[in-house]
C-alpha cells in the first residue's frame, strides 16, 4: 500500500519532464524562427538606402515605390534568401555528420567536404579557366569526390566514427595544400578573383544561387527527415542499431550523400563558409538540452547564424564589406578553441 503514492509521485514526476522535452524544440524552433524574422527585416531595411519596415512590407506585396522595389526585391532579398537557404543546408549537414560520427569534430568543414567542394571550384576557375554553372558543378564534384576518398579511406568493416574525422581532417589537410598550391601557381588577376571565392562570400550573389539552393533542400531535406529515425539508432552503436532492423551501411550511405550534397550545393553558391555547419548543431543541442540535434532544428540555427553573419559583415566596418567568411571564420575559430576546451576538461573529468 505503501508503494502506491510513490510510484503515483514518480509517475506525475515522469510524464511532465517527458513533455517538456517534447516541447522544447518546439519552443526553441520557434524562437529561432522569431529571430530569423527580425535578421531577414533588418537585413531588408538597413544599408546605404534605409527603408522603414512599412516600405519593406509595402515592396515585397508589391505595393512600393519603384525605388523601394529595386532596393528589396532586387538587391536585398536575393541575399538574404540566400543567407538563410545556404545556413540551412550547412546546419543539416552538420547535424547529419556529427551524429554519423559521433563526435563533435565530426563536421563536414572539418572533415574535408568543404575543401574537396572548393577544391574542385577552384580546378574550374585556374586550371580549365571555366566559370559559372561550371564552377557550380566543378565544387559539387568535388564534394562528392572527397566524400568518396574519405569513406573509402575510413571504411574497415563498417566506418567507425572517430576514424573518419581522423582520415577526414588528414584529407582536408591534403586539399587546403592542393587549394594554396593552385592560387600561388595562377595568374595575379585569376588568384585574386580565387582567393575572395574561397574565403566565402555573399556578394555579387542572386536569384539563380537562391534558385539552386532552394531545389536541393527541397530535394534532399526530406531524405534527412525519413532517415532522421535510423540516424537516431545508429547513435546508440551499430550493433544495437542492426538488431533494431537498421540497415546500418545503406542507411550510413544514403544520409553522407545528403549531407554532402547540401555542403556541395551551399558551397559551390557562396564558397567555403567556416564554421556555421560545426557550431550550429552543438547551439541548437544546447538549448534543446537535447543529446543530439534534430535536423530541423539545427538547419534553422545555421540559417540564423549565416544571416547574422552576414549582415555584420555588410555593416560592421560600412561603406566597407567584409566577405562573409572572414567573419564566421574569426568568430568560428574562438568557438572551436572553446569545444575543444570543453572537450578536453570532460575527458580529464
Amino acid at each position: 500500500m505503501s508503494a502506491t503514492p510513490a510510484l503515483r509521485r514518480r509517475a506525475g514526476t515522469a510524464a511532465p519532464i517527458g513533455h517538456r522535452r517534447a516541447v522544447r524544440p518546439l519552443i526553441v524552433g520557434l524562437a529561432v524562427t522569431a529571430a530569423i524574422v527580425l535578421v531577414a527585416v533588418l537585413g531588408l531595411m538597413l544599408g546605404d538606402f534605409t527603408l522603414t519596415p512599412g516600405e519593406v512590407f509595402a515592396a515585397l506585396t508589391g505595393h512600393g515605390s519603384r525605388a523601394a522595389d529595386l532596393v528589396v526585391v532586387d538587391w536585398r532579398l536575393p541575399r538574404v534568401l540566400l543567407a538563410a537557404l545556404t545556413g540551412c543546408a550547412f546546419g543539416i549537414s552538420g547535424a547529419i555528420f556529427q551524429s554519423i560520427s559521433r563526435n563533435a569534430l565530426g563536421s563536414p568543414d572539418i572533415i574535408g567536404f568543404t575543401s574537396g567542394a572548393a577544391s574542385g571550384a577552384l580546378v574550374q576557375i585556374l586550371v580549365v579557366g571555366a566559370s559559372g554553372a561550371a564552377v557550380s558543378g566543378g565544387a559539387i564534384a568535388g564534394g562528392f569526390v572527397t566524400a568518396a576518398i574519405v569513406y573509402g579511406l575510413s571504411f574497415k568493416g563498417g566506418v567507425q566514427g572517430y576514424r573518419l574525422v581522423l582520415v577526414g581532417i588528414g584529407v582536408s589537410a591534403v586539399l587546403m595544400s592542393l587549394n594554396s598550391y593552385l592560387i600561388l601557381r595562377a595568374q595575379v588577376d585569376q588568384a585574386q578573383g580565387a582567393a575572395i571565392w574561397i574565403t566565402g562570400t555573399l556578394n555579387g550573389r542572386g536569384w539563380p544561387e537562391d534558385i539552386a539552393v532552394g531545389i536541393c533542400l527541397a530535394l534532399l531535406m526530406p531524405m534527412a527527415l525519413k532517415l532522421n529515425p535510423s540516424l537516431a539508432l545508429m547513435e546508440m552503436g551499430d550493433d544495437t542499431a542492426k538488431a533494431l532492423g537498421v540497415s546500418v551501411e545503406r542507411d550510413r550511405m544514403l544520409l553522407m550523400v545528403v549531407g554532402v550534397g547540401l555542403t556541395a550545393v551551399a558551397t559551390a553558391a557562396v564558397g567555403p563558409i567556416a564554421f556555421v555547419a560545426l557550431a550550429s548543431p552543438h547551439l541548437a543541442r544546447m538549448l534543446c538540452r537535447s543529446h543530439r540535434p534534430g535536423p530541423v532544428t539545427a538547419g534553422l540555427m545555421g540559417a540564423l547564424l549565416m544571416m547574422v553573419a552576414d549582415f555584420a559583415a555588410q555593416r560592421l566596418f560600412a561603406p566597407t564589406q567584409l566577405p562573409t567568411g572572414v567573419l564566421t571564420s574569426a568568430i568560428g575559430g574562438a568557438y572551436l578553441a572553446w569545444l575543444l576546451t570543453r572537450q578536453w576538461r570532460a575527458g580529464r573529468g
